[in-house]
């Protein structure tokens, strides 16, 4: 893909983060997060071990060196009958969502991978940064930390550039609003958005078409039609998956596959792909985007997803100010004391990016996931 003259990768980093955003013109295009020692695993290459092949569902079990669940390789990989204890070479080719464990392929996979027996990951897939970098090849990446630049393929550091902010306010404020399950839609407009279990449920509500002078239901489907270029564009953006239903706003059901053909056009945007099926009986646009990485809602709302976004916090609060020698002090319950002795180099992450440690210390008063830091 040709990036635009003003399309910029900005990678901007945190303790144990890096929030990317694809940007023209200062308007996010793609988003992604990276948290490079608790990646997803995508593009992983393992030699592993069969488990156990299980033909009502149509596939094998396999463990993977190194990982707590077995990942599932369907039969139509096309391995043919495997047997328990057999090695296979196998890549990720869905993370770990859901609930549900990492699915594995076993095609395409590249011929010089090292030889050997013991199972073990043979290679580490691409970095969202990797992958973006890739898929936008002529756009400049524009960083505010020497780190990213040492865990990046040198392929790339051509097109580097350090700020000393990757994210200004505006970009900032539209990464936060990724968090936010109410968007905001053009025309006064918003769209809800509610994941569950089996689906990602959206319903949109109507903004100012009361003041249209045309009938109702011209404006009615004017408003939808109008918004839902940025919804779902939403969809890219957090990167929400599966079986989706959209509930537009107003409309008379007879009336909503006039917009069949405005969804199917804005869907081949998406790089993934995803099939609009119609609209059902109750006039709820369906739609189905292919499962690769975790929707950000799940990275968000996980415990090191809530625990990293409150060190960041506390990063925006202290970078740049004069180092007086104190540690930011964080009590913790026990749940978070772990999580963080589990992944030290978020704290070295928050003493580099501010000049201050980060003191965690046990508070036997807090939940297990609770913290609170001391502002003394």
């Amino acid at each position: 893909m040709l990036a635009p003259v003003s399309m910029r990768i900005c990678a901007s980093s945190s303790p144990g983060e890096v929030r990317i955003a694809v940007t023209t013109d200062g308007i996010m295009q793609d988003f992604a997060l990276w948290r490079p020692d608790i990646a997803d695993g995508v593009g992983d290459i393992y030699r592993a071990r069969v488990s156990a092949h299980v033909p009502a569902l149509g596939g094998t079990f396999v463990t993977l060196p190194g990982l707590e669940q077995a990942g599932f390789l369907p039969d139509s990989e096309g391995l043919g009958p495997l047997t328990q204890g057999q090695t296979v070479l196998v890549t990720i080719t869905r993370s770990a969502q859901g609930g549900k464990g990492v699915r594995l392929g076993a095609r395409n996979l590249p011929p010089d991978l090292p030889g050997g027996a013991e199972p073990q990951l043979l290679r580490r897939g691409p970095s969202p940064l990797e992958r973006l970098a890739r898929y936008y090849p002529h756009a400049p990446i524009i960083i505010d930390d020497a780190a990213i630049a040492a865990r990046l393929p040198a392929v790339f550091h051509p097109r580097l550039a350090r700020v000393s902010s990757a994210f200004d306010s505006d970009l900032r404020a539209q990464a936060d609003a990724l968090e936010d399950p109410v968007v905001s839609l053009p025309g006064g407009m918003s769209a809800s958005i509610t994941p569950t279990p089996a689906l990602v449920a959206i319903d949109m509500d109507g903004g100012a078409t009361s003041m249209d002078r045309r009938p109702k239901q011209t404006a009615q489907f004017a408003s939808n039609r109008d918004a839902l270029p940025e919804l779902l564009h939403q969809l890219r953006l957090r990167n929400l998956s599966g079986a989706i239903i959209v509930d537009v706003a107003g409309l008379a059901i007879r009336k909503r596959r006039a917009l069949s053909e405005t969804v199917e056009t804005l869907l081949k945007n998406d790089p993934l792909r995803p099939r609009f099926l119609g609209f059902t009986a109750l006039g709820l646009a369906e739609i189905v985007r292919p499962r690769v990485h975790p929707p950000l809602h799940e990275l968000f709302q996980s415990t090191e997803g809530r625990l990293l976004r409150a060190l960041r916090g506390q990063m925006q609060a202290h970078r740049g100010m004069p180092p007086d020698g104190r540690p930011v002090t964080m009590g913790c319950g026990h749940g978070i004391m772990t999580l963080l002795q589990d992944h030290p180099d978020w704290m070295e992450d928050f003493v580099r990016l501010t000049g201050r440690a980060l003191q965690p210390v046990m508070d036997q008063d807090l939940p297990a996931n609770g913290w609170r830091f001391d502002h003394g």
